[in-house]
């Protein structure tokens, strides 16, 4: 009869998880096909670094523009265009620009636009906490990376129910890492200039530029 009862519930569970698995799967196909309609998104962000046991506490802001792959980032007072076949990273404090080629069968190449839509593989997923932040229903997935040597723990991303727009994304990592990345704007069709995208050498005379092929 124990036995019985054992096997009922460890049924009953699988059940409950596959079917937390399908809603997830569910709300995460809604992000990304939301974020796939769009011509673009222009997003303002915080970026926070936590670490007790190395008593590390780093807060910073950035924003980024997107359109399909292009984006032009600028965060920690560097500035990242990619105009989809190269990326120009600039660096006003060391007056220094890098240039390198976008190699597309890289797929551990992460980009601004990837980051919306990167939980599509290499994670298990599963339904986590229902959170009212400020009035907004935020829902959290729970996504756990199946690739044994990735260093995250795990990663919670919350999804605001209503808008389909991912709101924040928190990584735990294996040695007590945590980093979070919090949306506080997030605007799409934007009138974008036609140079949005395009890096325009005579901005920087005096920079010194690195080509690395």
């Amino acid at each position: 009869m124990k036995k019985f009862i054992l096997i009922t519930f460890i049924l009953l569970f699988s059940f409950s998880t596959q079917a937390q698995d399908k809603k997830a799967k569910a709300l995460l196909d809604q992000v990304t096909a939301r974020v796939r309609s769009y011509d673009n998104i222009v997003i303002d962000f915080k970026y926070s670094l936590n670490n007790s046991k190395e008593n590390i506490n780093q807060d910073s802001k950035g924003n980024v523009t997107m359109k399909n792959n292009q984006y032009v980032l600028n965060f920690m007072g560097i500035t990242k265009i990619f105009d989809g076949r190269k990326t120009y990273t600039i660096v006003p404090e060391d007056e220094e620009i890098t240039i390198s080629s976008f190699n597309e069968k890289d797929d551990s190449a992460i980009t601004p636009s990837k980051m919306l839509t990167f939980f599509n593989s290499g994670y298990k997923y599963s339904m986590d906490i229902l959170q009212d932040v400020r009035g907004r229903k935020i829902q959290y997935i729970k996504l756990i990376p199946t690739n044994a040597r990735d260093q995250r723990k795990e990663i919670l991303l919350g999804i605001d129910v209503q808008t389909k727009h991912i709101y924040n994304l928190i990584e735990m990592g294996k040695k007590g890492t945590k980093t979070t990345l919090t949306v506080n704007s997030f605007k799409t069709n934007q009138p974008l200039s036609k140079n949005q995208f395009i890096f325009a050498e005579s901005k920087y005379p005096n920079y010194y530029i690195n080509k690395l092929d």
